[in-house]
């Protein structure tokens, strides 16, 4: 499964910005190791960044309405989003929870209506500095995991799974490389009682504080299948270093692989 390096732009992003698009997506079309990045962009970008891509990078939306269509006033659908070029959406992000007061059913509703549009889906989960230092991190994220998929787990084909831990959101730091191992393994093993063979297709990613400086540490992390980064992805430069970072990690893992098949072929 090849490293998803996921973008969100949050509420930032006018016409100017769309050149950090356009260096994002040559930076992409030089990269030898497969990789797939993705850059999900206010709703009022969604257009206009695919164009500024030219097919280099996939662009998602940041959030969607569960419902097709109605007197929502400001809610944008799954639909609308896919109209306007969008490939992809991030659901339940740890602000969207907060702030507007998303519930797990909530998000589950929303992840369906992704995948009725024909969306994957990033869906968001992770535990508060209380409930970590409760001990309790597992657990919350078990049940958030549990109740924030779609009932119709077939619905998740083209999906994702972001882990946040909130306490380390905007904070400049990351958990201890064993803090995030232990619950992507976790989550890894959750997925698997709940999707069965289906599991392999919905990779792990990390959300937090991610930067240049820490890519390449935590996307060598077990079970770890790539990262969703806010504040520096605004910044081609920066998130470029983590784009290539990525594609470094994966020519080495395909190198590595290519030579124990030809071991074992050889013996």
């Amino acid at each position: 499964m090849p490293f998803l390096i996921a973008a969100n732009w949050k509420m930032y992003g006018l016409d100017e910005q769309l050149t950090e698009i356009r260096a994002i997506s040559e930076c992409v079309r030089t990269l030898a190791s497969a990789i797939d990045v993705l850059v999900c962009v206010p709703a009022t970008l969604i257009s206009r960044a695919v164009d500024a891509s030219g097919g280099g990078v996939a662009i998602g939306g940041e959030d969607c309405d569960a419902a097709i269509s109605g007197a929502f006033t400001g809610d944008v659908s799954a639909e609308m989003l896919k109209d306007a070029g969008a490939s992809a959406v991030i659901v339940g992000h740890s602000e969207r929870r907060a702030k507007h007061h998303e519930t797990d059913a909530m998000v589950a509703a929303k992840a369906a209506a992704a995948a009725r549009a024909g969306l994957g889906a990033i869906i968001c989960i992770g535990e508060t500095k209380a409930q970590r230092d409760a001990g309790e991190a597992l657990q919350v994220c078990s049940a958030q995991l549990e109740s924030s998929l779609p009932v119709d787990r077939r619905l998740l084909a083209g999906s994702a799974i972001a882990y946040e831990p909130l306490w380390a959101i905007g904070s400049g730091s990351m958990p201890a490389g064993e803090v995030t191992s232990e619950v992507h393994a976790h989550i890894r093993q959750q997925l698997k009682v709940l999707l069965g063979e289906r599991e392999n297709s919905v990779p792990v990613l990390y959300g937090g504080s991610v930067t240049p400086d820490n890519a390449t540490e935590i996307l060598a992390l077990p079970e770890v299948g790539g990262v969703l980064v806010g504040g520096a992805s605004l910044r081609s430069a920066d998130f470029n270093a983590i784009v290539r970072a990525a594609a470094a990690i994966a020519g080495t893992s395909a190198a590595s692989n290519a030579a124990d098949l030809a071991y074992r072929a050889g013996r």
